[in-house]
């Protein structure tokens, strides 16, 4: 029984870690609502970056946040219900703006993204799918070429840990990506980078893997976890589940779960949206950053994909229908030979905490009970190594890593203040 494990929650960071587990011989059981993979990770823009470890919080963003919220593009919004709860989390993290915090989030990050590649190839080897992860550069496109500079903080925090960037202008910009629009005058291309181009067929294929190395994969609605005097209980609707040892990886939804057990942690639900299009008559060969507009552009198995926006509100909100106009007419002007016809429209929730950082691990007073969630914008990227370090935990095998930058006792110390879980 002690090699028993349950994992709530099956997006990529489930799926990695009951891979990561069965592969050292233990018992897994996943449970989702859904499908593996097809909340969240759907919808994924695709990114797998070794070197997107610059956390979101930087400093001087508040003078942006006119610009960001009211200006031409509008990439954040916060719906009305939201703001008395978003006050406090905006707070926290613009606090986190600070050049020694940055420094140290990037470092934490680092750990987390930069074997992202080798591990997923390594979890689909085998499968007959590993061309579902392709090489690529990422490049950042600037309509105002006076703003693509090396010299930007989130540039030479890659630069320093030996990135790989390089500074176009337009015409190099033209011979790499030709379907941009020709308003982009420089772009910052970021090499030694990967592409998934299908994030939710991703999920699958490696679902289907852990199937074949005996994971047990329920589709359940998870209602409760509660504490026993054997270990936890999972109450799924009518069925219940006991587990010694449970895996909480529930995203967005993470911290609902907790609240009841006292557990309260600032997770906010930054709702992101993608479009995509069929039949988009024009190819990108690697993934694009509009830096105004804040969306990532890139081809896919079922078409373009453009997904961008960070919309705060509660977590089961229904979708703005507002974002799918702003995104289309945002499309256009990046893509502006795109057939734009009948684009398929989705939305989905990234859990996020104000330090850009994810928690794993133990619970204090919570025996048996550890943590996979809060990955903000990296999930899909950090989800390997999340997976690994988990099972380093629950096999008693000491990471060769400090972990301290993830403790789920980070903000009751006091980094950042917070009164009560609110909705994932």
């Amino acid at each position: 029984m002690a090699q028993e494990v349950t994992i709530l929650g099956a997006g990529a960071v489930g799926i990695c870690t009951a891979l990561s587990l069965a592969e050292r011989g233990l018992t897994v059981r996943l449970i989702d609502r859904g499908d593996p993979g097809q909340e969240t990770t759907f919808g994924n823009a695709g990114v797998i970056s070794p070197w997107s470890f610059v956390p979101q919080s930087l400093p001087g963003l508040w003078r942006q946040l006119p610009v960001l919220m009211l200006g031409k593009h509008r990439p954040l919004s916060v719906r009305a219900s939201y703001w008395p709860r978003m006050v406090t989390w905006g707070m926290a993290f613009l606090r986190q703006g600070t050049p020694t915090r940055v420094q140290q989030a990037a470092d934490a990050m680092e750990v987390l993204c930069a074997p992202s590649i080798d591990l997923y190839r390594r979890h689909l080897r085998g499968t007959g799918e590993e061309a579902l992860i392709r090489d690529c550069a990422y490049v950042h496109a600037f309509r105002d070429g006076s703003r693509a500079s090396l010299d930007a903080i989130d540039y030479r925090i890659r630069w320093e840990k030996g990135g790989r960037l390089e500074l176009v202008g337009s015409d190099e910009l033209r011979r790499i990506e030709p379907a941009l629009s020709h308003d982009f005058k420089a772009a910052v291309l970021i090499h030694g980078q990967a592409r998934a181009l299908a994030p939710g067929r991703l999920a699958t294929v490696l679902a289907d893997k852990a199937r074949g190395l005996g994971v047990e994969v329920l589709r359940r609605d998870i209602r409760a976890l509660r504490r026993e005097a054997t270990g936890w209980r999972i109450e799924c609707g009518d069925e219940t589940f006991a587990a010694q040892r449970v895996v909480v990886a529930m995203g967005a939804w993470s911290a609902d779960l907790l609240q009841p057990l006292g557990i309260s942690v600032p997770l906010a639900a930054e709702r992101g949206y993608h479009l995509e299009f069929p039949d988009p008559g024009i190819e990108l060969t690697n993934s694009v950053t509009d830096t105004d507009a804040k969306f990532v552009a890139s081809s896919m198995e079922g078409g373009m994909r453009v997904a961008g926006q960070a919309e705060f509100g509660d977590v089961d909100a229904p979708p703005d229908p507002r974002k799918q106009r702003y995104m289309l007419a945002q499309a256009r002007a990046a893509l502006p030979d795109l057939n734009a016809s009948n684009p398929g429209f989705w939305m989905g929730r990234r859990p996020s905490f104000p330090d850009s950082l994810p928690m794993i691990g133990g619970f204090e007073g919570h025996p048996g009970l550890f943590a996979g969630f809060g990955h903000s914008h990296y999930g899909l990227m950090m989800a390997p190594k999340t997976g690994e370090l988990l099972a380093d935990l629950l096999t008693a095998r000491a990471p060769n890593i400090d972990l301290a930058a993830y403790s789920t006792r980070r903000f009751s110390r006091g980094l950042v203040p917070f009164a009560e879980a609110h909705n994932g």
